[in-house]
């Protein structure tokens, strides 16, 4: 049987890898991208089969080089959809070169030895309460992954510094752990989004081991499933009540909106691209719903995209 070749946020040990190695299994081939752009183009010109980048945390909010990319200003991306999600919950550790002998200091002022501390900029946001604590005044330096903090730290002779990352960077990397679950919240979760090529031959997928489902398309899917869309468009702004006569649209046709993100057009100022996610349940809305609520935007935006649909992962309370 053919391995499925799946590309991810890299590099090595990320927490993009560490998605991508949960939603697919260990038989995939794993190919690191330097970039996001990098993921969507070897989605695009079918270099793999599938892409896991990060949507969004629960803690600071949308990814906007994803939205960027979805956005497609360019037209380089227009085979690139959405064809499922992973939820992770993050916890971040924080890391040294092995045999570093920092210990916390008396009066919470600090880690002895430590001078500087490496990690992405979105770790700094949820780890914010430890960081108050002990590191007030110690330089931080951002790099373009948590991996990479922990590659950095890990070769770090002097054993001055430290980095912010995961347990599996940690493990990866054989840096030492000084303490583990910084993390504000013990929820902190980024939501993954999987992508393909919508007009390759090849969209069915081994099960991804947190799913039930068959297929990551869903073909096999238990009827009460709900399944999520996410649609892009554009309206125009000088129109009193454009935007809400779209977002009506999915009101009419009995859609729970999920979440609405903007990024600007690029195309004039203060224009903007509108992204929303919505939720629908087989048996109360049909395989044509998608299509009927394009029809409808069609008639009242400047333009519009249907960028994927998808069962959805999240185990909602209540």
């Amino acid at each position: 049987m053919e391995r499925l070749r799946i590309a991810f946020l890299g590099p090595a040990a990320s927490f993009s890898h560490q998605a991508a190695l949960e939603s697919f299994g260990p038989s995939a081939v794993f190919s690191p991208c330097l970039s996001f752009a990098d993921a969507f183009a070897a989605v695009q010109h079918n270099e793999v089969d599938y892409a896991v980048i990060p949507f969004e945390n629960s803690t600071n909010g949308s990814v906007v080089q994803t939205l960027d990319l979805l956005a497609d200003r360019d037209g380089l991306y227009s085979d690139v959809v959405v064809c499922g999600e992973h939820y992770l919950t993050v916890h971040h550790c924080l890391l040294a070169r092995k045999n570093t002998t920092t210990v916390p200091s008396a009066g919470g002022g600090g880690y002895r030895f430590i001078t500087k501390l490496y990690s992405h900029p979105q770790a700094w946001g949820q780890c914010e309460t430890f960081l108050s604590r002990y590191f007030k005044k110690i330089e931080r330096q951002d790099v373009s992954s948590t991996s990479k903090a922990a590659e950095i730290v890990s070769a770090d002779e002097t054993g001055h510094s430290a980095a912010i990352a995961s347990r599996f960077a940690a493990e990866y990397h054989g840096a030492e752990i000084l303490e583990a679950n910084i993390e504000d919240k013990d929820d902190n979760t980024t939501r993954f989004l999987i992508l393909r090529n919508d007009r390759s031959k090849r969209t069915k997928c081994a099960v991804p081991i947190t799913s039930d489902a068959v297929d990551i398309d869903g073909s096999s899917e238990a009827p009460t499933a709900k399944w999520k869309t996410l649609i892009s468009f554009m309206i125009n702004h000088n129109s009193p009540g454009a935007l809400a006569d779209a977002l009506l649209i999915f009101k009419a046709h009995g859609m729970n909106l999920t979440s609405i993100n903007s990024r600007p057009s690029q195309i004039r100022a203060w224009q903007y691209i509108f992204f929303v996610e919505c939720e629908s349940i087989p048996g109360v809305h049909d395989d044509n719903s998608v299509e009927r609520i394009l029809e409808g935007l069609r008639k009242v935006t400047e333009s519009c995209r249907d960028l994927g649909s998808w069962k959805e992962q999240l185990l909602r309370e209540g």
